[in-house]
Order: C-alpha cells, then structure tokens, then sequence
C-alpha cells in the first residue's frame, strides 16, 4: 500500500514537473496562436471592434464572397495550387529518385538544389525582374534569335507561368531532401530480391519504391500546400501591392484590406485560407489512411 502511495505521488510529481517544462510553449501557444485566431473569427461576426462592435451575423462573409476582387484571388490561388503542385511533386521525387543512385557529383548536386533555400528572396526577385523584364535578358536573347515577344513577362498572362517556376524552383530542394530521407528507409534487400525475380525498373518504382514511400509522399504534399500559400511574398515583390490579374492572390486581398484597416474583410480571408488549408490537409490524410498509409 505505501509503495502504491510512493508510485502515485512519483508519478504526480512528474506530471507537475512536465506541466511546469511545457508552461512557456503553452502560453505562447494561446498568446500567439489561439488568442489572436479566436479574435479573428470574432472579427468576422461584427461591424466594429472584436467584441466591442455591433453583430453583423453572416453579412460579412456575404459581402466578401459577392466581392469580384476576393472571387479572382480565390481562382488564382487554386490555379496556382493545381498547377504547382502536380509539377513540384512530380520533378522533386525524380530528381530525389536519380541524387539517391551513388554516381560521381552526386553530392554537389545535392547541394546545388538545396542552394535556393538559403539565398534571400530579394536577391531571387531581383534577379527575375533583371532577367524577365521588357527589356531583360530573356526578352534580348530571344530576339537575337528573331523571336519578338511582346511586353513584359511580369505584368501579363506570362507572369503566373513565371511565379510557378520561381516557386517550383525555391521549394522543390527541400521536397528533395525529403524525399531522400525516405528512400534511405526503403530496405536494399527488396531490391536485390526484386532484381533476382527479374523486375525491371518500371515494375521496381511501381511495387516497391512508390509504396515504400506513401509516407515521405505525404509528408511533402502537405509541406507544399502549405508553401504554396507561402508564395504571396515572391508574388507581392514581384508585382507589387496591385499586379497583374493573373497573380493577384488571396495574399494580396488580405495584405490590401490590413492597409485600409478592414479587419472584417482581413479576417474572413484569413479564415477561409486556414480552412482550406484543413481541408485540404484532412482529405489528404483520410485517402492516405485507406490506402493503408501507416505514420
């Protein structure tokens, strides 16, 4: 009976000292996180000051989803989402599935590809203003070789192509690296086994390589959902606060409506991304789970 006592107030005390070590997480869990989210979605709900203003039930999320500027943002956004991510997916995986084969140079293109990820985004912007530009490099290299393109790549319809590489170019090293880590979980003995049965490569990806890897698949979708709507900051320096219609994302709407002050509209766009986002993330994760997805 003691030593019960001595094991329940054991196991109190660790309880108390684990509450202890995680208090300043927690607190800045709810000051950072939670509060300021609770205080949005209030926002949303009134005409005024979060609590203090009058309630406007759903008028305001009518009045935003009525709004012509928020609906091309919504359309642009997901464009740029079923475009991008297909494409980042898709290339960082055969790029991760040709670094991962030992051959000579290996590691500095591994390098190479994670070298993005540390230059600063204004240097990137700067660069892809000089290069695309109506008068960039690009433009003169082209009519060197009798093509005449008209206007600049950055203020027409050419400027979503141009964001979807600067975005696939940007992230797609550190899909890679993911990427990587899973192959290095798949056994060499399923190989070896599937060579002695005479599996070619097409037959070795298929039943062995892309199952192995649902997790690492997972794991980098939702890593690029999640940086695609990251995207607003390559988007902004690149055409401003107002660009081309082609680019003009929810970021935009949201960035326009803090600088006019209004929280409502602000709000709903914010919360309507977090539950896209969720959304999204959560039909993800149940197609993962019946396929037998295991974390």
């Amino acid at each position: 009976m003691k030593q019960r006592r001595r094991n329940t107030s054991k196991a109190k005390g660790e309880n108390t000292k684990g509450l202890l070590m995680l208090a300043p997480f927690l607190a800045g869990l709810i000051g950072f996180y939670i509060a300021p989210f609770i205080v949005s979605v209030a926002y949303t709900f009134t005409s005024g000051i979060a609590f203090r203003g009058r309630f406007a039930g759903f008028s305001n999320y009518a009045s935003v989803f009525e709004s012509d500027v928020f609906r091309l943002a919504v359309w642009n956004t997901f464009r740029f989402l079923a475009v991008s991510l297909p494409i980042i997916i898709v290339l960082s995986f055969f790029i991760a599935n040709s670094l991962f084969k030992a051959f000579y140079g290996s590691r500095f293109f591994r390098s190479v590809f994670l070298f993005p990820l540390v230059v600063p985004i204004g240097a990137i912007v700067m660069f892809v203003n000089v290069f695309f530009s109506e008068t960039g490099v690009l433009n003169t290299i082209l009519m060197e070789l009798g093509v005449t393109i008209e206007g600049s790549w950055l203020f027409g319809d050419r400027a979503f192509w141009v964001l979807v590489m600067l975005y696939v170019w940007k992230n797609c090293g550190y899909n890679i690296v993911l990427f990587l880590a899973g192959f290095n979980h798949i056994p060499t003995e399923m190989y070896e086994n599937a060579a002695v049965e005479g599996a070619n490569k097409w037959q070795t990806m298929r039943y062995i390589t892309i199952p192995m890897m649902r997790n690492s698949f997972f794991f980098v979708f939702v890593i690029s959902i999640v940086n695609i709507f990251k995207s607003f900051r390559e988007a902004y320096l690149i055409g401003g606060k107002i660009p081309h219609t082609s680019i003009y994302m929810l970021q935009h709407f949201m960035s326009n409506n803090f600088a006019n002050l209004n929280y409502q509209r602000l709000s709903i766009a914010a919360f309507f991304v977090f539950a896209v986002i969720f959304a999204l993330v959560f039909a993800l994760y149940r197609s993962w789970r019946k396929s037998g997805i295991s974390f």
